[in-house]
């Protein structure tokens, strides 16, 4: 039996729920239901460090594939900061992930530090705030819900916008409670599909991926309509894509804060030009 006060494993699943409290509490504002997707895209994804028993920090690893991870929820309570704890789990999530190439979005002041462990950055994301009910746009007819979208043609749709398949995650994540989730039809294909969620502050929109900048705007426009008017709405833009910015300001969202789209290896990467929303900032 190890003497080492400090010890690392999995996480389990109630475990995972105090991790996005913890996220929650450094302003992150997770989805209200976020936990049960994350556990399905993978359950051993969630690693923990316990001090003398005592859960003291985190981190999400997320294997989507053989060839590609996601690395988020990098947390230690504040109390024990700067004792190499965090590092220690750090270095155990990489280990977890093994040869993948692996994603995160980390904030800006961490960029260097990440850096070292061999991350480059690839773009920066930038979170908008607004409120339900500032769109003034009609809502295109071709707008339906994507529980009616053949379940194939959603994920061929999703595959261009994330490095690797992530078939466990994306069945879970549009069924969240109070969520909404829309799609694009035309011609009778998927042109377009968009997710709002209630989190601890608001709704967050996320994905909102789409073939043009007008198909965006009209997802959009049907997704604002879902809360009480005057809920706040976020929404997570890269900041490369200029007609997603710019879709952000013709609802007068503004910015909050922005994080870096940071990769390690040479993952697929995604489509960037066709994405007017990230799906969330600790998976991806």
């Amino acid at each position: 039996m190890s003497s080492d006060p400090y010890q690392i494993r999995v996480a389990h699943r109630d475990e995972l729920d105090t991790m996005l409290q913890w996220a929650a509490e450094e302003g992150w504002n997770p989805g209200l239901y976020d936990a049960a997707a994350f556990f399905a895209a993978d359950p051993g994804g969630f690693l923990i460090g316990l001090l003398e028993g005592e859960p003291i920090a985190s981190i999400s690893v997320v294997r989507y594939s053989d060839d590609y991870g996601f690395l988020g929820l990098y947390l230690v309570r504040p109390r024990y900061r700067g004792r190499g704890y965090g590092l220690r789990l750090w270095n155990a999530g990489l280990s977890h992930l093994g040869s993948r190439a692996v994603g995160l979005d980390g904030v800006i002041a961490q960029q260097d530090n990440y850096r070292r462990s061999g991350f480059t950055l690839a773009h920066r994301n930038i979170r908008y705030q607004g409120r339900a009910g500032g769109s003034v746009r009609a809502p295109d007819a071709g707008i339906i819900p994507l529980a009616q979208v053949p379940w194939r043609a959603i994920q061929e749709y999703d595959l261009p916008f994330f490095p690797s398949g992530r078939t466990s995650f994306l069945q879970s994540w549009p069924s969240q409670p109070g969520t909404h989730a829309l799609a694009l039809m035309r011609g009778g294909r998927l042109a377009g599909y968009g997710v709002i969620r209630p989190c601890r502050d608001g709704h967050k929109v996320g994905p909102l991926f789409a073939d043009d900048p007008g198909g965006a705007a009209s997802l959009l426009a049907a997704l604002d309509q879902q809360p009480r008017t005057g809920t706040a709405i976020f929404l997570d833009i890269p900041e490369t894509h200029e007609a997603a910015v710019a879709l952000a300001h013709s609802l007068e969202m503004a910015p909050m804060f922005e994080t870096a789209r940071m990769y390690k290896g040479a993952p697929a990467m995604p489509a960037m030009d066709r994405c007017y929303g990230i799906t969330t900032y600790e998976l991806g």
